[in-house]
């Protein structure tokens, strides 16, 4: 059995495990790769689906009051914005810190067959709902049988 030996610049591992430290820092470096909205460590998180009714919107925005949220549509994008702050206590300061401050705006398309006029958001604790209907022609309908 032949053994090869490269050298660190041509072995195919160090190759490997270069490429990988890339990937990671363009993934963890916000700088980095954009992958666009759904991007990891996007603020904050949303889940969209989809029934025969409509579709529902959970956002989690935990200590974010709801006065300092807004939902704006326009055409098939619905637009959820808002403020989460929070300070360091009077003659504190951190020693971990987690979540992010500042302003988020998250904008998300949806299909046609919505009606974004007639959506309704609800939100408790930190987690913000929106529900938005279909539009009756394309909700499923039953279609009568008459008797010949």
């Amino acid at each position: 059995m032949a053994l090869f030996r490269f050298t660190p610049a041509l072995d195919p591992m160090n190759a490997l495990m270069n490429l990988q430290r890339e990937l990671d820092q363009a993934f963890d470096d916000r700088r980095g790769l954009d992958l666009g909205l759904s991007s990891r460590g996007v603020f904050p998180a949303v889940n969209v689906f989809g029934d025969q009714d409509g579709y529902v919107v959970r956002m989690e925005t935990p200590g974010v009051s709801s006065d300092q949220i807004t939902i704006e549509s326009h055409g098939r994008t619905l637009t959820i914005s808002g403020k989460r702050e929070s300070g360091v206590p009077q003659g504190g300061s951190f020693h971990r810190r987690e979540r992010n401050n500042g302003q988020f705006s998250r904008s998300l398309q949806l299909p046609g067959d919505l009606e974004l006029g007639r959506a309704e958001a609800s939100y408790k604790n930190g987690m913000l709902t929106i529900r938005i209907p279909k539009k009756e022609e394309a909700k499923p309908r039953q279609i009568t049988i008459k008797a010949a």
